[in-house]
């Protein structure tokens, strides 16, 4: 309803000059990565064909947008209705996270154009990269829908909304599914270098710890975005009482620490199952227990610890430590920890920096456009109990 100069001005904000910023520098950036390929912009090699756009954009991306399915199981299936008000929010950032983490795969592929092969020509049935790559595809499409009806809300759509939410809780099973194979799936994939990743991250149990503390990056990515949202989206935030946010929030808080606690036991479990309690003392091992009590178990005590108190402060400072723990985590297996014994090791150019940085920003933007004219944080006046 603004006249378009008032809008362009309004455009004017210090968010949106860096953003604009970034993206100036970003876009030419990719057109030379696609115009000269990977050598032109990227520090990949024979020896570490996979670098930041795998452990960052892909690994670390996937993992924190498990908040979708996470909050979706909660609400949709278990019928945990207090969590209402956080699951669209929950599932916008996994189907933005998702579909960035594809977009990360084509900067890294040689030929990205051949990205729908496994989907169109080659079926690799054994080839964990072909089961990736249908979860990925499949879970996106559930997202979607999962997500359609506040787009159909925004565009007056009741048929199709009333159709999209009959299909929700099928579309929610099936995601499940879905995102129980495929972060697995991501771990299983180092399975398939014994010899390239450190022993200490190299275990059997990977597929199933890639999956568990995808579900801790998930609900700590949920609190760590509900507080955020409550800062800079505070005109869309439905006018709920404070107390039980903080009620929510606890409750997360005290899920993720169940979580992390178990996962903290499946580390442990792997090195005794694989004998490698020596290589503790080396400074790789050092820097596994870096990983694994700074960004596992410290977390997990701050957790339980804010929701004994009430504390919704330590929560969010838990759910701060958990996101960069697990997204040490990807890198370690990765990148830090892969090719660890290799004189020629990988270390990420500038440019290739700038792009993940890049297509953050694009999510960013993209988040909020949505946020600001979709019911996701707001309610609809015309489904009120949607919230």
């Amino acid at each position: 309803g603004q006249p378009l100069s008032q809008y362009l001005t309004s455009l004017i904000t210090p968010f949106n000059i860096v953003a604009a910023a970034i993206i100036a520098v970003g876009v030419p950036i990719a057109f030379l990565r696609y115009w000269q390929g990977l050598g032109a912009v990227t520090n990949l090699s024979d020896t570490s064909p996979w670098g930041l756009w795998i452990g960052f954009d892909v690994l670390v991306g996937v993992a924190l947008a498990a908040g979708g399915y996470t909050l979706a199981s909660a609400v949709y299936i278990f019928r945990l209705d207090e969590y209402r008000p956080l699951v669209r929010a929950a599932i916008l950032t996994g189907l933005l996270g998702y579909f960035f983490a594809v977009i990360g795969i084509l900067f890294d592929l040689g030929k990205p154009w051949r990205l729908p092969y496994p989907i169109l020509f080659y079926f690799g049935v054994t080839s964990v990269m072909f089961l990736v790559a249908w979860h990925v595809l499949l879970y996106l499409t559930c997202q979607f829908v999962e997500f359609s009806p506040a787009v159909f809300e925004w565009l007056g759509w009741k048929t199709w909304r009333r159709v999209a939410t009959r299909l929700t809780l099928g579309f929610t099973i099936f995601g499940v599914m879905l995102s129980t194979l495929h972060q697995s799936a991501l771990g299983a994939l180092f399975l398939l270098a014994p010899g390239k990743l450190h022993p200490l991250w190299y275990c059997s149990l990977i597929p199933i710890l890639f999956f568990v503390s995808s579900i801790a990056a998930g609900l700590s990515m949920v609190i760590f975005e509900g507080m955020l949202s409550h800062r800079i989206f505070n005109g869309q935030i439905s006018n709920d009482p404070k107390e039980k946010m903080k009620t929510l929030t606890l409750g997360l808080g005290k899920a993720a620490a169940v979580v992390l606690f178990v996962y903290f036991w499946l580390k442990v479990i792997s090195v005794i199952h694989e004998g490698q309690w020596a290589l503790l003392g080396t400074p790789m091992g050092q820097w596994f227990l870096v990983e694994v009590l700074g960004g596992v178990l410290l977390p997990c005590f701050l957790f339980l610890w804010g929701a004994q108190k009430g504390s919704v402060g330590l929560v969010r400072v838990a759910s701060i430590l958990t996101v960069l723990g697990i997204a040490l985590n990807r890198f370690n297996v990765s990148i830090i920890a892969f090719n660890w014994n290799v004189p020629d090791r990988y270390l990420p150019r500038w440019t290739e920096i700038m792009v993940s940085i890049t297509i953050i920003t694009v999510f960013l933007l993209s988040f909020r456009w949505i946020v600001n004219r979709m019911p996701v944080l707001r309610k609809h006046p015309d489904y009120p109990d949607e919230h």
